[in-house]
């Protein structure tokens, strides 16, 4: 990969790279952080890397960074703090309010393929790839999310 070429994917794909990981991770400092991350370790490897595979594996640094960070986080918060289970009420009359929520009550492998599916349109290949999942695993988790949020929305309990 060349410099120019290293240049066209950060062009072309930053953006998309950090609206993924902002919508799982919800911090913006830390979205960009691993979208730096991602472009660092492609640099790194950029002699490696073909230029017409960069976009995966930019989303698979950054998908896998990301769920590092989540558990590193999920292992602190519970040695920190003892779990209890409550109880989620909303009273949200706004459909993109109640479908953001309920796609943040997603196990994250369930959320990570969703959202490369749904927002940023890749192929169910290209998401197993990232993820590191079967195209038959990402299919079942991409259904049992949109059953989840299927549920979800058409509850009672959170629509006014």
């Amino acid at each position: 990969m060349t410099i120019g070429e290293y240049n066209r994917c950060v062009d072309d794909y930053s953006d998309g790279l950090y609206r993924f990981l902002l919508k799982n991770l919800k911090d913006d400092e830390l979205a960009k952080d691993l979208v730096q991350e991602s472009f660092m370790r492609l640099w790194t490897k950029r002699k490696d890397i073909d230029p017409a595979k960069s976009k995966s594996y930019l989303f698979t640094v950054g998908y896998h960074a990301s769920i590092d960070h989540i558990r590193k986080h999920s292992r602190m918060e519970a040695f920190s703090e003892k779990h209890e289970t409550k109880a989620i009420q909303i009273n949200y009359s706004d459909a993109k309010e109640i479908l953001e929520k309920a796609v943040e009550l997603l196990p994250e492998d369930q959320k990570a393929v969703l959202m490369l599916r749904d927002y940023e349109g890749y192929s169910y290949k290209e998401i197993g790839e990232i993820t590191n999942l079967t195209e038959s695993q990402v299919k079942v988790y991409i259904f049992r999310a949109r059953v989840f949020l299927k549920k979800y929305i058409v509850n009672p309990d959170y629509v006014i």
